[in-house]
């Protein structure tokens, strides 16, 4: 039985990652922790929308979420195991030429989110 569960983890994961919106959200959590304002801006999509793709990412285990007041805050969990690993590295490398993932980098550092010290302080 512990196979198929095993097995299961390894199909969310690869869900997860098969998803346009969720490589990117997963690609900016690289750089460290975010508040949903700060995704949605650079995805520039609804805030449900990007909820939606943040709680399959939870359901995979690859990031995790915490609460301060009304907002919620969103980074990569540490990898479990060296599968978990090695997907989160090709993040870094596989990625690298993505014009579009390039484009978000750059928008999430000059966002108005940074600009103003936060949008969620």
């Amino acid at each position: 039985m512990a196979v198929k569960t095993a097995s299961n983890r390894v199909d969310v994961m690869f869900r997860a990652f098969s998803d346009r919106t969720r490589l990117r959200i997963l690609h900016m959590l690289r750089g460290g922790e975010l508040c949903v304002c700060d995704i949605v801006d650079v995805l520039g999509v609804p805030q449900p929308k990007a909820s939606r793709h943040l709680a399959y990412l939870r359901k995979a285990g690859l990031v995790e979420a915490r609460k301060d007041g009304l907002w919620s805050y969103y980074k990569l969990k540490p990898a479990r195991n060296p599968f978990h690993a090695k997907l989160i590295e090709c993040l870094g490398c596989c990625f690298a030429d993505v014009p579009e993932l390039a484009k978000d980098a750059k928008r999430l550092k000059s966002g108005k989110c940074n600009e103003t010290g936060g949008c969620c302080s």
